[in-house]
Order: structure tokens, then sequence, then C-alpha cells
């Protein structure tokens, strides 16, 4: 067939032009990033590792790595009872380490902070250390191979372990939208989304190495999130600013892998209700969960291919020609005398400046953005929502136990909140942002229409009927996990990218809050009251018994109802910044990145933001 010479146009606003000219067959596809030598040769495996490692999607593909072992607070629910058994604990107790569980894994200022000032690898290095070590402590505490500690002392261990997660999370995830802000919807979505998956990942891990042991389960969560960082820690940093054109279709690919993996999980969760697995099964499931894991790589060694034969063209193919920009007459002025008066300036109007912001979408502040209505609107909404939510999931393991379900399908519960937890993640990423560029629908207007879902959820647990378990556990885990995303999503977009580590943090505090008000002021109280109600009408009183337990639909009723009715004042609060943000969000709200972006196709090595070297 015959060759042509078709030359390539590529340009910006006030950005080079580049020509490139490739030689394609007529009538064949076109593909961004291809070029006629083909694949890699065989003496060029080395280098091309070395491409793949420090490209942009492998550190995509690292982060979901991470992001797969960042949700260990999320099996709480299942290593919970042997805490409250080994340790003789009652509910109230058992609650507030609920509470401090939430705490440390939505208080991540700490490690917003940090990585402010520190790179990359220095802040998932600090977060695989802590994890390890908070976890370890409480697996010594409930196996007694370490004196019964005091009650502040495992809520400090499952505080500090539970921390952790806020450092992998500053560490991929803040990474990751800084490398693709025009993307952060769907790149939400997916983290989150493995996030959400990783409950039902472990619990099967820990199935295949240790059996159904829920000690083992708190080692598991010590040590397998903790390599993940370590293994990974030099692979993800921040890059420089790219447009490529296929970019929403990569992400696609790797939505549908992961939803592959989602699907899976769902349908081994269900026969293993039905169906006692052998440990040979248990390690079949596995393998196959691992595979999945990893084909997000695959698609990522594509992508790196198309970029090192782009690479590889030679640089008489490639001309740049800069267009003539007229530059307005400025006065000159000796350099360092005005940036003096800059930064005088800016001191002296620094606490003015904290009250006069910019527009939404610019670059706050910490503190401005901190101090704006938007954000207090936010936080009202996320201690109600989130709140509620994370007080539902930490109870479902005594939920079922109250209601008679056995141990294995309360561990079923347990699992589909987790992968449910992923649908609602990736629904709420994808579909927000397919509605934000279609239709300019504000990203709050989501977020109410997520929490009125919730409001169903917990009404189903309050009065419960046979089988209503299960889908309450598929509605809450659907509900809390498209939160996060939209939560994280909304604060990148009405405060900027600028200090976006510290802020989206700051945004989470509010979930910790609501859940210590919800969960061990509201839920814990309730349930330990009913249960010396069941206590007293059989004669005894607490120090008969161990471990305080209260049987019956009654048990969780009236806690469930007043977790209903908070979330659902969350939904209404939620509708005020949807109401102050339709103008913003009718708008371009990522025209300056478009702007910003280099002209090249996709990311190579020489596009490495210097700061992430060092």
């Amino acid at each position: 067939m015959p060759l042509t010479n078709s030359p390539t146009h590529i340009s910006f606003q006030n950005k080079p032009l580049i020509t490139v000219e490739k030689k394609r067959e007529r009538q064949a596809p076109a593909m961004v990033g291809t070029s006629p030598s083909g694949g890699v040769q065989c003496h060029e495996l080395f280098p091309f590792a070395v491409h793949v490692v420090r490209g942009r999607w492998f550190t995509i593909f690292a982060s979901f790595l991470i992001m797969t072992g960042a949700g260990a607070t999320y099996l709480f629910g299942i290593y919970s009872k042997q805490i409250k058994a080994s340790l003789g604990y009652d509910q109230t107790t058992l609650n507030l380490m609920g509470f401090f569980k939430d705490l440390g894994a939505n208080v991540g200022v700490l490690s917003g902070l940090i990585a402010e000032v520190t790179p990359t690898w220095f802040v998932l290095l600090v977060g695989s250390a802590m994890n390890f070590a908070g976890y370890f402590m409480i697996w010594l505490a409930v196996t007694g191979k370490i004196a019964k500690p005091k009650v502040w002392q495992m809520c400090m261990y499952i505080c500090i372990g539970a921390n952790s997660q806020n450092f992998a999370n500053t560490g991929a995830l803040v990474t990751c939208v800084k490398n693709f802000p025009e993307s952060r919807g769907v790149m939400l979505g997916l983290l989150k989304g493995f996030v959400g998956l990783s409950g039902a990942v472990m619990t099967q891990l820990y199935l295949a190495i240790y059996g159904n042991d829920a000690e083992s389960l708190i080692l598991l969560i010590a040590w397998f999130p903790a390599a993940l960082s370590v293994v990974f820690v030099y692979t993800i940093r921040t890059m420089k600013l790219v447009r490529q054109p296929n970019e929403l279709r990569v992400f696609y690919h790797f939505l549908y892998v992961s939803i592959v993996l989602a699907l899976f999980l769902m349908v081994i969760t269900i026969l293993q209700k039905q169906i006692v697995f052998s440990r040979n099964a248990f390690a079949g499931c596995s393998t196959v969960i691992w595979f999945m894991l990893f084909v997000p790589l695959f698609i990522a060694v594509r992508e790196e291919v198309a970029t090192w034969n782009l690479k590889k063209l030679p640089p008489s193919e490639v001309t740049v020609q800069t267009p003539e920009v007229i530059q307005p007459k400025q006065v000159e002025s000796p350099p360092n005398s005005s940036l003096n008066q800059e930064k005088k300036q800016e001191t002296s109007n620094f606490f003015a400046n904290i009250f006069n912001k910019p527009e939404r979408g610019e670059d706050y502040s910490i503190l401005q953005a901190l101090l704006s209505t938007d954000m207090l609107i936010l936080f009202l909404a996320t201690l109600c929502g989130l709140g509620a939510s994370l007080t539902a999931v930490d109870n479902l393991g005594q939920i079922g136990e109250s209601l008679g379900y056995p141990a294995r399908t309360i561990s079923s519960f347990v699992s589909l909140v987790s992968i449910w937890n992923y649908f609602g993640r990736v629904f709420s990423g994808f579909v927000s942002e397919s509605l934000l560029l279609r239709y300019k629908l504000p990203r709050p207007l989501m977020m109410t229409m997520v929490l009125l879902l919730s409001c169903a959820g917990h009404l189903l647990i309050a009065f419960p009927a046979p089988g209503t378990v299960y889908v309450a556990s598929v509605i809450i885990g659907f509900s809390f996990g498209a939160q996060l995303p939209l939560l994280f999503a909304i604060i990148s977009e009405l405060f900027g990218l600028k200090y976006y580590s510290t802020l989206f943090n700051c945004g989470q505090i509010a979930s910790p809050l609501g859940s210590y008000i919800l969960n061990v002021r509201v839920t814990g109280m309730l349930y330990d009251r009913e249960a010396l109600k069941q206590l007293a009408v059989k004669g005894m009183d607490r120090s008969s018994v161990k471990e305080l337990t209260c049987l019956g639909s009654k048990c969780y009723r009236m806690s469930f109802i007043i977790l209903a009715a908070v979330t659902f004042f969350g939904a209404l609060i939620s509708l005020i910044l949807v109401v102050r943000t339709r103008t913003f969000y009718k708008g371009d709200i990522y025209k300056k990145f478009r702007g910003e972006a280099s002209v090249t196709s996709t990311g190579t090595d020489d596009d490495i933001n210097p700061k992430a070297k060092n």
C-alpha cells in the first residue's frame, strides 16, 4: 500500500506550534503517539522498563495498588467483635475505639502540611511506618502477647494506624490529581474506588493466608498496606502538566478493569455465603484477584509504548515554530527592589487577604478556604452525611449479631459494603464529571442526591425485615463511597490546587466529629441501654456478664432513625451550596489548566517536575 506524508499540527494559545511529519498507511486509523517503528526492540528493554517506571501511567498503576491497601479502616466491623471479646469491652467502649479510628482516618491535616514541605516518598514512608506500628500493637494486645493495654492506649494505637491512610491518600491521590487536573473527577472516583474495594480484597487475602481468623486479619492489616507503600515509594511523584487527547479513554479502560474486579469480588462473596470454601479455593480466588490488580499495569505499558515510539522520531521530522507575539511595552525597574516591594506588600496585607478571597476556582490560601462560607457548608454536610455513614459501617458486625445472622454472613455484610463502596466512588466520579461537562450540573447537586439515598439505607436497618440488611449494606456502602470523591472534587474546584494537600485533608475533619456524636454518644449509648434492659428482664446485672450484648430489632431502631434524620438535614444543607455555586459550574472551570498544559501529546521523562526529583 502506498505511503504518504501527512503533517499533524498541534497548537495552543501563546504556545509554540509543533509540526510532526509522520508516515502512515493510507486509510489506517490514526493513533496519538504511534510511530512506524512499531514496538520495543530487544536491546531497548532495559531503558524502556526505566521509561515505564518513570512514566505518568505507571504512577497511576502504583497509586491503584497503594489505594487497595488504604481501606483497612472499613474492616473494623469484622475484627471489632474480636477486640470486644478479648479485652472485655462494652459497646460504648468499642464505639469509642471506632471514633478514634475515624478520627485518625479523617484528620489528615498533619499529612497535608508535611506534604507541602517534603517530597512524596517521605510522606509515603511515614504513613507506612505508622500503619505497621498502630495495627501491630493492636494485634499484640488482642492475641495476649502483651499485657492488656488501657482503653486510651488502644484508642491511640488504632488512631495512629488509621491516620496512616491519610499519608497514602496525600501521597498518591493528591499527586495524581495534580498530574491529571482536567480528569480529576474520574481520577478521584477510580482511586477512591480502589480504596473501597480494599476491604473485600484484604478479606479474601486473609482467608487464603490465615483462614477464618479475625486476629490474623489485624496482622494482615499491619503489614500489607505498609509493604505496598514501601515497594512503590519512589515511583509516585508530581510531574509537569501535560495534555493527552486520549486521556479519558485510558481512564475508561481502567474503569472497565476495576468493574470486572468488583463484580468478581461480589460473586465470590455471595458464593462464600452459600458454600463452604476450602483453603485452596480461597487461594485460587486470591490469585485471580492479584491478576486483575495487575491488569492496569498492562494498560500503562501500552500507553508508554506509544510515548516511547514518539520519543524515537528523528529530530528532522519535528519542527517547532514559535508564533510572533507582540508584547506590551513595560517600564524597566530594578528586579531586586520590585521583588522586595511585592514581598513587603504581601506580608503587610496577609491578614487582610484572609477575608479578601479570590474568585471561585482560583488558588485560595489555607486560611481563606477554611474561613469561607462554602467550606462551612461542606463541613456541616460532611458532618451529617459521612458521620452517619461511618456509624452504620462501624456497627454492621453488631447489627448482624443482634438480628441473629451467623458469623459468616456478617463478614458478607462488610464485603458488600466494601464492594458497593467502590461502585459509589466510581459512579460519583465518572457520572458527576459527565453531567458537569455535558449539562453544567453543579457537582454538589449529586452530593444532595447521594445523601437522600443514604437515608433509605438507615431506615431499612431501623425497621428490619428478613434480608433487608443485605439491601441496607448495598445502599449504605454505595452512598458512603459516593460522598468522598464528590467532597474532594468540590474542594479542588472551588479552592484550587495550590494547597490541595492540606485543604482536602481539612475538608474531611467533620466526619470523625460526626462519628463521635452519632456513634459514641448516640448509637453506643442507646445500644447499651437496650442491652441493660434485656439483662434486667433476665434478673441479671452488668457485673454478671463479661460482654454486654443486645439481641433483637430494637437494639438499633432509635439510633438509625436519628441517623436518617441527621442525614436528611445534611442533604438540605448541601442544597444551599448547589444554589451558591450554580453560576460557577456553568462556566469553564478547567480553562486555566488547558492554558498551562504542555503541548506534547504524552508525558516523557523530561516532563518531570524538578521539585519532584528532590
